[in-house]
């Protein structure tokens, strides 16, 4: 193949999907001459599995996304179709905003966004080759022989990467939603030392909504109230649609049982790793053997469409025997599948090659996004993206990269699961695998990662200006409550209404918000003078000043515990270690933990403590490593 170079830009981004899009939007908006590479154009953003935005900690990595200067939020806030806040029986700190979305409309307005974006090309072609040279990324070659060169980039090749598709004894080469798969990257990212592994996944049928008898099924309606993803939206108003819930029964069980060996997955054409949190149906059938039913949800594709997606029902059993479990679901009796289920297989790399920045170790300038790195998810890939996007181009500026800790966000403890902990699985965010959630929660994602943004040059001017104007009537809304006090002859008659013990002295309404009872929205009765109105759903410095205002002031007390957590914490990752650092040589360690520092070469002890097969005493040997260099410095120095 004749190769001949057609441009060169700052950063080329691989793949548009969700890691993609955010990866290639970042560079561009820093002022980067970008360019974004697509097998097809209409890939962009392009919802194969869910078309659905958030949820539980996935609503968390939107909400960190949008506070940085990300897309998704705005994106999804356009092309929404239903909207819930989740876990709202719950404490803040697991409240989980997820939008239904109209997958058509959310793949149109991302990619007229790239389009309008200035510094930013979008071509169409097949990426096939990287160029490298003396362990650095020059460019990359697509499969006409055009070549491309950059200083740096990003590969967000979702799971196209020797994709594989599944429907029961049928194997074919594809991608995902029926597009081709990338046949030629793998075998050229192998020869030149870039190790790959299997991870699968899967997508249920997409059936004829016009066959489906919704009488019979619960329908689901979004929230009364909109809460918008984005920072930049004070509210949303749009008439919204319904979801429905059904649910498998002993029939539905029975047949797949009984076909159970028709399946790619248990009868072994599948090599690939599947993901534990998002099973198929004959793996639940398998796995909770004990449950008499399964939650099925069916939920529109969009609103020209009359598609619907079945929720809950992924499989890679044959056409057949889908078609024969569906109809044994309430509602579902007459239903016609328009697309068949199907698990996919594709290529990845083990993300413990990766530096927390998502630099690849040992090629220079190349960074790694998304479902290439082992995550799975619409949100994981996209806060990768980012992530990529943004130190890839603070990597050009010989800047230090953005590194977002495990105290500072839900993204900071997605990069440092998948680098440090690694996966065996398709990785999916949780709620429960943040250990200082209360400071995570998804209400506060502007305050804790805005500034942040502005600072690497990615935040607008005017959201930046919101931000501050936003966090200066949080604090001043927050000392009027401090200040103001009330009576018993002000406040017994509100405090007995609401269950409440009246005073016997003077209190300040700071102190009234503290109650249980007591609500920010209810305190207004006894707080006329107020400047905030947490009801008229107007600009921003109501619904979310108000929201903050409330959560601060009830949850002070656990959250001043968990910022003394964090500074532990912080403190295991301010003693830093050399990526130069010889374990090998290093008395006292074991054999497995030598080997496992020396390849995720850990940047502090807090770091190095959460590699799998490093061991608390591996670690005092780290410790002591550490106080004997900084004795023999001290000695230099006197």
């Amino acid at each position: 193949m004749n190769r001949f170079l057609m441009g060169e830009y700052d950063v080329i981004v691989v793949g548009a999907g969700h890691a993609g899009c955010e990866a290639a939007l970042a560079p561009a908006r820093m002022g980067m001459k970008t360019l974004i590479l697509s097998m097809t154009l209409e890939s962009i953003a392009m919802m194969p599995c869910n078309p659905s935005i958030g949820g539980t900690g996935k609503g968390h990595l939107v909400r960190e996304i949008d506070a940085l200067g990300g897309e998704m939020g705005i994106n999804i806030d356009k092309a929404f179709i239903q909207s819930t806040m989740l876990n709202t029986s719950k404490g803040p700190a697991v409240h989980s905003l997820r939008a239904q979305a109209d997958k058509r409309a959310y793949h149109l307005a991302m990619k007229q966004t790239m389009e309008a974006q200035e510094n930013l090309d979008l071509k169409q072609g097949e990426v096939v080759d990287l160029v490298i040279e003396e362990g650095k990324v020059k460019g990359v070659v697509v499969k006409t022989g055009a070549t491309y060169l950059a200083k740096a980039v990003i590969l967000a090749t979702g799971t196209y990467l020797g994709g594989k598709i599944f429907i029961g004894e049928s194997a074919t080469v594809g991608g995902p939603n029926g597009l081709a798969a990338a046949t030629y990257l793998s075998s050229a990212m192998e020869e030149k030392g870039i190790e790959l592994r299997r991870f699968k996944t899967g997508t249920p049928a997409r059936v004829d909504g016009k066959t489906i008898d919704y009488s019979k099924t619960t329908p689901k309606d979004g929230d009364e109230r909109i809460v918008p993803f984005s920072f930049m939206n004070d509210h949303l108003e749009k008439e919204q649609v319904k979801c429905y819930l059904t649910y498998t029964n002993e029939k539905t069980h029975e047949i797949i049982k009984e076909n159970i060996h028709r399946s790619a997955l248990y009868g072994g054409q599948i090599v690939g790793v599947g993901p534990r949190y998002c099973p198929s149906i004959e793996d639940k059938v398998v796995r909770f053997a004990d449950k008499e039913r399964h939650q099925t949800f069916l939920e529109p594709e969009g609103l020209e469409t009359d598609e619907v997606y079945v929720q809950g029902m992924s499989t890679s059993l044959p056409e057949d025997v889908q078609i024969a479990f569906y109809k044994t679901i309430t509602g579902l009796e007459e239903v016609k599948i328009v697309r068949p289920a199907y698990a996919i297989e594709y290529d990845c790399i083990d993300a413990t090659a990766l530096k927390l920045s998502l630099e690849h170790r040992t090629v220079e300038n190349l960074f790694c996004a998304g479902q290439l790195n082992g995550s799975s998810g619409y949100e994981e890939a996209a806060a990768q993206g980012l992530m990529a996007g943004i130190n890839a181009v603070l990597k050009i500026k010989g800047r230090e990269p953005l590194i977002l800790d495990r105290s500072e966000a839900y993204i900071g403890v997605l990069i440092d699961d998948l680098v440090t902990k690694g996966t065996n699985e398709p990785y999916r965010i949780m709620t429960s695998r943040a250990e200082y959630r209360l400071l995570l929660r998804q209400d506060n994602a502007d305050l804790r990662l805005t500034q942040k943004g502005y600072d690497v040059g990615l935040v607008s001017e005017e959201r930046y200006k919101r931000f501050l104007k936003k966090k200066e009537m949080v604090e001043k809304e927050i000392e009027r409550l401090e200040n103001t006090t009330v009576g018993p002859k002000d406040a017994d008659e509100f405090l007995i209404k609401y269950d409440c013990t009246p005073l016997k002295q003077r209190v300040s309404l700071l102190d009234l918000l503290k109650r249980p009872q007591i609500n920010y929205e209810l305190l207004l009765e006894i707080d006329p003078e107020r400047p905030l109105d947490p009801g008229s759903g107007k600009a921003l410095t109501v619904g979310h000043i108000a929201e903050q205002v409330e959560v601060q002031v009830k949850y002070a007390g656990y959250i001043e515990k968990q910022l003394a957590q964090v500074e532990r914490f912080k403190k295991l990752e301010t003693k830093k270690l050399s990526p130069d650092l010889n374990y090998f040589a290093m008395d006292g360690l074991r054999i497995e933990a030598q080997q496992k520092l020396d390849k995720i070469k850990p940047l502090s002890i807090g770091q190095a403590s959460r590699i799998s097969g490093v061991s608390p005493a591996d670690i005092n040997v780290l410790l002591i490593h550490l106080e004997k260099a900084r004795r023999l410095e001290d000695g230099k120095e006197a």
